[in-house]
Parts: C-alpha cells; sequence; structure tokens
C-alpha cells in the first residue's frame, strides 16, 4: 500500500505554506530520510524527507500552495515500488516528418533546354515563373528572353521596424514568498505602528581589533572558530540593557511590558529573506559561548533549518549593515521590541585623541527606538554606554 507523504506540523501559528521545491522527479526511487521538498512559510523555510524507501509519485507542483497535512506525494515502496516505475509509459516517438513536396522550380529547371538554363543564371529569370510557347508549354530561348526585356517593379522598400524584445528579456516576475511577504508586512506595521526615531554616534574599533589579533590564533586552536565582532556588541548592549532598563521594554496594548532577561536578536541575511535568530540568556554567557551560539545559529538561518522557538522571544536585536559595506544607515525596529543597533563598515579615518589627529579603525553605530516608549535622553545613554564598552573592552569583563 502506498506511503502517503505529508507537509508536516510546524507550529500552532502556520497553517499553509509553499512547496517552493522538489529535490526528486516524479518516479525516482527515494531513500530513507532523503530530503524530499523544500517547504516555505511565513515564518521559516523547512525541508520534508522521505520515511521509507520506494518510488516516488508527486501529486503537486512546485510553487503551489499546500495545507499542513496535506498529501503532496505517495512513496510505493519495496517490490511494488519498482514494478510501478517499469510500468511507467514511455514517451512516444515523433512521427517522422513527410517529405517536402518538390519545389516547382526545380521541376521546371530539369526539363529546361541548357540555353534556358544558361539565361536564367545570366539574368535571375525563374523559368517556372515564364509562359512557355514551346512544344508542351516548354519554355524557350526567346521566352526566356522576352521576359528579360521586361522590367519587373521594384518592391516599395518596407518602412524599418524595431525588433520586439523577447519575452522574459526586461522583466522577469514570480510571487513573493510567504517569508518575504512577512517580512515585508512586520517592516511596514513598525513604521505605521511605532515613533520611529534613529541617534548616531561613532566607536573607535582599535582596541577590540588589537585584541582580537593578539588572542585570535589560540582563541581559534582552542575553541574551533574565530573571535567576531559580533559577540563584542551583544555583551555590550546586555551592560547597556541594564544600565537603561527603558530599552528593554514593549508594548502590549495598553500595558508596558519591562523585560528582565537578555535574549539578542542577531539579524541574518539569507538566501529567503533577513532572519533574526535570538540567542538566550545573553547575560549569563560569556565571550566563546556567545560566539559559538552565533555562528551555530547564522548557519542554521543560512541552511533554512531554523526553527520558530530559534526565531522568537528576543527583547532586542543588532543588524551589521557593515558586512555588505553600508557606511550608515537607520535600521528599523523588529516589533515588540523597543530598539535595534545598527553596525556599520570599518573604516580608517582622521580623528582628535589628545588633543592630536590620528588616523583610527572607526565605525559609526545607530540606535533606532519607539519614541513613545524611550527618550532621547535615554537612547543616547545607552548608545554612550554601548561606544564605551567597545572602546575599553576590559569593561565587559569586569562588568563595568
Amino acid at each position: 500500500m502506498p506511503l502517503d507523504v505529508k507537509i508536516p506540523p510546524m507550529g500552532e501559528s502556520i497553517s499553509t505554506g509553499i512547496l517552493a521545491k522538489w529535490h526528486v522527479k516524479n518516479g525516482d526511487t527515494v531513500k530513507p530520510e532523503q530530503p524530499l521538498f523544500e517547504l516555505e512559510t511565513d515564518k521559516i523555510t523547512s525541508e520534508g524527507s522521505a520515511e521509507a524507501a520506494g518510488v516516488i509519485t508527486l501529486k503537486v507542483d512546485a510553487g503551489t500552495e499546500v495545507r499542513i497535512g496535506q498529501v503532496v506525494a505517495t512513496i510505493e515502496n519495496g517490490a511494488a515500488g519498482a514494478a510501478a516505475a517499469e510500468r511507467q509509459p514511455a514517451t512516444p516517438a515523433a512521427a517522422a516528418p513527410a517529405p517536402p513536396a518538390a519545389a516547382p522550380a526545380a521541376a521546371a529547371a530539369a526539363v529546361a533546354s541548357p540555353a534556358v538554363r544558361r539565361l536564367a543564371a545570366e539574368t535571375g529569370v525563374n523559368p517556372a515563373e515564364v509562359a512557355g510557347t514551346g512544344k508542351a508549354g516548354r519554355v524557350t530561348k526567346g521566352d526566356m528572353l522576352a521576359a528579360a526585356a521586361v522590367p519587373s517593379p521594384a518592391p516599395a522598400p518596407a518602412a524599418p521596424t524595431p525588433a520586439a524584445p523577447k519575452a522574459g528579456e526586461r522583466q522577469t516576475r514570480r510571487k513573493l514568498t510567504p517569508l518575504r511577504q512577512k517580512i515585508a508586512e512586520r517592516l511596514v506595521t513598525a513604521q505605521h505602528s511605532a515613533a520611529l526615531l534613529t541617534t548616531f554616534n561613532e566607536v573607535d574599533m582599535s582596541a577590540v581589533m588589537a585584541l582580537r589579533a593578539k588572542h585570535q590564533e589560540e582563541f581559534v586552536k582552542k575553541y574551533g572558530f574565530k573571535l567576531g565582532f559580533m559577540s563584542f556588541f551583544v555583551k555590550a548592549v546586555v551592560h547597556a540593557l541594564k544600565e537603561v532598563p527603558a530599552i528593554n521594554t514593549q508594548v502590549e496594548g495598553d500595558t508596558l511590558v519591562q523585560n528582565h532577561y537578555y535574549d539578542i536578536g542577531v539579524a541574518v541575511s539569507t538566501e529567503k529573506g533577513l532572519m533574526v535568530p535570538v540567542i538566550r540568556g545573553c547575560d549569563t554567557l560569556g565571550m566563546p559561548a556567545i560566539e559559538r551560539a552565533i555562528t551555530d545559529a547564522a548557519g542554521r538561518a543560512r541552511e533554512g533549518k531554523v526553527t520558530l522557538n530559534d526565531l522568537e522571544g528576543g527583547v532586542f536585536t543588532i543588524t551589521n549593515g557593515g558586512t555588505f559595506g553600508s557606511l550608515l544607515s537607520t535600521p528599523i525596529i523588529n516589533p515588540p521590541q523597543s530598539a535595534i543597533l545598527g553596525m556599520h563598515a570599518i573604516n580608517d579615518r582622521p580623528v582628535a585623541v589628545a588633543g592630536q589627529v590620528v588616523i583610527r579603525p572607526m565605525m559609526y553605530v545607530a540606535l533606532t527606538y519607539d519614541h513613545r516608549l524611550v527618550d532621547g535622553r535615554e537612547a543616547v545613554t545607552f548608545l554612550v554606554k554601548v561606544k564605551q564598552e567597545i572602546e575599553d573592552p576590559a569593561r565587559l569583563l569586569l562588568g563595568l
């Protein structure tokens, strides 16, 4: 009996999705746990796999909207599956094309005399288009000379028409994925429902860069991955949230909710869109643990293996446009959070230090916040605290 392949449950809030891609073809033999399809929802992208070996029959085309629990394929397992594959109808051979009819010009040329053929080559007159006066209507030399003496009217030059562009050359249309639709919806909602304001500062990255350069080799040898900049900013944000608790709030209807935990979201760019996996309990984690959690979460996001639990519950978000060369931007908050920190590219710039102009690696940072909950004084204080922690990373270790 065939085994049904169904869309698996994805969470209480997800009822439909788009079957974006099949990894197998109709009639393929599949193995247990082999990936079969890719499902896109408005929150995550996941894969469906085979529960048994056999020959698969697809019942839904790629790009179709499907429901949770819907049967999208069947697997005929064991010998029955192999027999089903053998019974697949062969593609009928295309009918042989009919031989082209002989051209009248070729037939006329075959019975024309040598003189007629010579005149045809010299004058360009087609014997098939000349009324013959010879025996049985054959074209004679005189007929060809008479036809050549009558000038044929030259055709009027056709007006030049621009070549129409081929279909698909100028535009490509495709439906928005559920994830991209949800991202768009959340961004528009954030702008329409919150009083967004952005404040800026710049950070001297010299101390952090020197610290990384000094200990990077030993860090990699011990932990198996590199120490990045993001873990420093996560720790700095935790310290700043403790000093300015107004940033760690959110609105629920007419209620202000004050959070007392520090689960920080880190924005990750993927082929499917921007995802924000959450690093839990950042106030209790050391730098290596935070760096490992960021590396693992980013890898799962790019592989399409994040779960709903990975994306829910953050109190603050950090996004790094500097990865792509952004010098300055105004990030949009991730509702229901009240603020987001934007990191940017590190560039050498002249700055004044102790009365002297020196060249330092500088980064602009931006804090976008909901002015309904956070005042300008609190936002600036928060950003200055982040700046202090990054410019003197020993403060992160000492809890200052």
